[in-house]
Parts: structure tokens; sequence; C-alpha cells
């Protein structure tokens, strides 16, 4: 039933598509349609494929890195009052500055290569994960503590034991926000600078007006980003699976 509905949205947008191309006039270097778009795709497969490639191992890299590093900071700032007064500044600080201003920093200070595109992943990904763990274990049931410290538990034993498992359905719903937004940062950061990857064919495309194939990277990438997403929901759901689940969004409709 899913795969059913998920084949109507797609067979929708794309009938969108064609209708906004014909309804405007638009010419193919502006907006092509569809039929010109997959001509594209299947003419340069081998082509973006390659580029996707790069980009998926940046996304990937980026994401592994910012949910280690932000799981650690929440840790970091339950566990110690002064890891909150120093690190929570600096958290509020790197979402004031608008991460995208950072992008040519990192090119010139990691280069063109990988590494900058990972970082700027990891800036991304790293303030989600980290400001809904902190709050999943800043919310634990005061019940558990409570019966906790009847029971004479240590500081860092409620901390594993209670806090944290308490905390894992935060921390998952963190890291579906880091994955929705882990391309937005490895694909900036190749309009900045970078020498391969889908943001760079985009923007060579875009420099040749060849709107198709710009289009077929941007359906590649969207590919990929969903793909990523479904992935990571999957695995959460099974590895926090006493996560409180809304029947309606479920499967337990049929969906």
């Amino acid at each position: 039933m899913g795969a059913w509905r998920a084949l109507t949205t797609a067979l929708g947008l794309l009938l969108a598509w064609q209708l906004v191309v014909w309804a405007s006039g638009a010419p193919p270097f502006i907006l092509p349609g569809p039929l010109a778009v997959a001509r594209a795709l299947a003419a340069r497969l081998t082509l973006i494929l390659e580029h996707a490639a790069i980009t998926a191992v940046e996304i990937v890299l980026g994401l592994i890195i910012g949910a280690l590093l932000g799981s650690l900071s929440g840790l970091l700032l339950a566990a110690f009052r002064t890891a909150r007064r120093w690190l929570l500044p600096l958290l509020v600080i790197s979402q004031a500055l608008p991460v995208f201003a950072l992008a040519p920093l990192l090119v010139l200070w990691l280069g063109y290569g990988l590494a900058s595109k990972v970082a700027m992943a990891v800036l991304i990904i790293y303030f989600p994960v980290t400001a809904a763990f902190f709050d999943g274990l800043r919310r634990t049931d005061p019940g558990w503590l409570e019966l906790a410290r009847v029971m004479n538990a240590g500081r860092h034993a409620v901390l594993w034991h209670i806090r944290v498992p308490a905390a894992l359905p935060a921390l998952a719903s963190g890291l579906r926000v880091a994955t929705s937004v882990a391309p937005i940062g490895a694909v900036v950061g190749e309009w900045v600078g970078s020498s391969a990857g889908l943001g760079f064919l985009m923007l060579h495309a875009n420099a040749r007006m060849q709107a198709d194939l710009l289009f077929a990277a941007l359906v590649v990438l969207a590919a990929m980003a969903v793909g990523l997403y479904f992935a990571v929901d999957r695995l959460l759901s099974r590895l926090v699976f006493w996560e409180p689940r809304d029947p309606g969004l479920g499967r337990e409709d049929g969906a």
C-alpha cells in the first residue's frame, strides 16, 4: 500500500511539473519537461552516478561524525555543569552565524577536497543532534529519578541506566532531522569550492545552460536524500523500539 502511495505521489508530481511547463511556455533551457530530464539522465547516467557517489560519501561521513559529536556533546551538557557554562554559548553562537557563510572559510582551511564538504555537513548536523539529545536527557521522568535516589543509585549509574535510555527517542528524532538536512551541507560545500560531486555538476550545468542535466542531477540528489532518510528512520525504529509512535503515522492503518 505504501509503495502504491509513493508511486501515485511521484506520478502526480511529474504531471504537475509537465502542466507547469505547458502553462508557462518556458523554453527548455529555463524549465525542461520531465521527458527531457529523463533523456538527459539516461544519456549522462554514468557521469551523474560518479558525482553522486562522491556526494553520498560526503553526506554519510558528515552524518556519522556529526551524530557522534552531537551525542557526545549532549552527554557532556547533561553530566557536567561546567560544560553547560562553556558549551551552550558556543552552540547559540554557532546557530546565530549563518552556516553557509562559513563554507568559504572551510574551503580555505581544509581545501577543495572531501574534508571541507564533510566539515560543512557536520556543522549543519551537529546542532539538531546535540539539542535533541540534551533536551531528552533533561526531561527524564521524575518518578524514575526519585526511584533511583531511593535505591541509592550513583550519579553515573542514573545517567547511563535511566537518563540515556529515556533520552534515546529524543536522540532518534534529532538524528532524523540531521539526516534530512545532511545533504544541504555537502552540496553547499561543493557549490563554494569543489572539483566533483552533484553540487559541482549542477553548477557547471547551469553555467552551460544545460537545464536538463541540472534537473537530472537534482532528481538523483533528491532520491539519495529520501532514500537515506527512510533507511535511517527504519534503522532507528528497530533500535529504539520502545519509542512512542503515533498509530496514525505508522503501519497499523495499513500504510
